[in-house]
């Protein structure tokens, strides 16, 4: 081969290696028009989602919304109705199997096994992921310590509390050294102890590259580890982007609550409830309201002449604060309960 030709096989090379370095990476989940339908009813209905890798993605949604139905269709544990589905790179449902060995899994409900010691709990479950023993032994201090169980190794799941459980549930999903970890409403239930162990542990994870899909209930949960963001009802997004950006994008920068002894109308005899004061005042001082039972929320630009009014009134109460995520979600999705 002559010298010329080697040059040119070296060049040509060397653009391949450029183009792979510079091809951007490939998303750990990617969605297109995701469909699941039952009977009459689309519990998801055309949702697109495209993780970005070392991300945390948050699904929030009132119960029924669909995002429990989106993770098993994105998981291949429900078969989807229609849609496009690749999960680490594999499509889904077709090679569930294989791209579920890739991620790591904290369902709403601790699945640990009783019969087992911490560590034992470890070992099986990386049994699953085709890992031998001397593999899954060598993880099991890190995984303890990452949970802050190093002193639990020998100790079986009924001498644990509930943190505990959810912390080694945890590690438990790890044990793969997973590209992405899906989590399903993980702190519910647990106290703020334990909520602020494990978000710690989850803003290490992030920091190292790990790519996070979390579902949770919790706004603050949310705006503190959530990169970006969807907030789903009816099986449709609503709203996506950060949680800065959708509450500048959704609400009013600035929330006045206002609550006081209704029934003793000591403020003015004319102002019954919280409805008569929205009724008379809201119009005048905000450019939107809603009523939640004895209190009026008023989302204003500017707070000012509303505040000023307010302290001239006697017998009533308020509370000045920023916009947040919780008031978004229940602008969208409306404050009704659901079951």
């Amino acid at each position: 081969m002559s010298g010329a030709t080697l040059r040119a096989s070296g060049r040509a090379s060397n653009e391949a290696a450029s183009a792979l370095a510079a091809a951007p990476p490939r998303p750990p989940l990617s969605i297109r028009g995701l469909r699941k339908r039952y009977g009459d009813t689309d519990v998801v209905a055309g949702i697109d989602l495209e993780l970005r890798p070392g991300e945390c993605f948050t699904l929030l949604g009132p119960n029924g919304a669909g995002k429990t139905t989106t993770l098993r269709c994105a998981l291949g544990l429900t078969a989807p109705s229609a849609g496009e589905i690749r999960l680490a790179g594999l499509p889904v449902p077709e090679r569930a199997r294989e791209a579920r060995m890739r991620v790591g899994i904290v369902p709403q409900q601790d699945s640990l096994d009783p019969d087992f010691t911490c560590s034992e709990n470890l070992v099986v479950y990386g049994r699953y992921f085709g890992l031998d023993d001397a593999t899954i032994l060598a993880r099991v201090p890190e995984l303890l310590a990452f949970a802050g169980l190093e002193g639990k190794r020998d100790a079986r799941i009924q001498q644990l509390s509930g943190g505990m459980k959810r912390r080694l549930t945890l590690a438990r999903a790890l044990v793969n050294r997973p590209e992405l970890l899906i989590l399903d409403e993980p702190t519910t239930g647990l106290d703020p102890q334990a909520r602020h162990l494990i978000w710690e542990r989850l803003k290490q994870l992030i920091r190292a590259g790990t790519t996070v899909l979390l579902t949770t209930h919790f706004m603050d949960e949310a705006e503190r580890l959530a990169d970006r963001l969807a907030i789903l009802d009816a099986g449709r997004i609503l709203t996506e982007g950060s949680p800065r950006d959708v509450i500048a994008k959704e609400i009013e920068p600035q929330v006045v609550e206002v609550y006081g002894d209704w029934n003793g109308r000591g403020h003015d005899g004319a102002d019954g409830d919280a409805e008569a004061w929205a009724a008379r005042h809201a119009a005048e001082f905000c450019r939107r309201h809603e009523v939640s039972g004895e209190t009026a929320f008023c989302y204003v630009e500017d707070a000012a002449p509303l505040l000023a009014h307010l302290a001239a009134q006697s017998g009533l109460r308020y509370l000045h604060r920023p916009a947040n995520l919780e008031d978004v979600f229940l602008k969208l999705t409306g404050r009704e309960l659901r079951d």
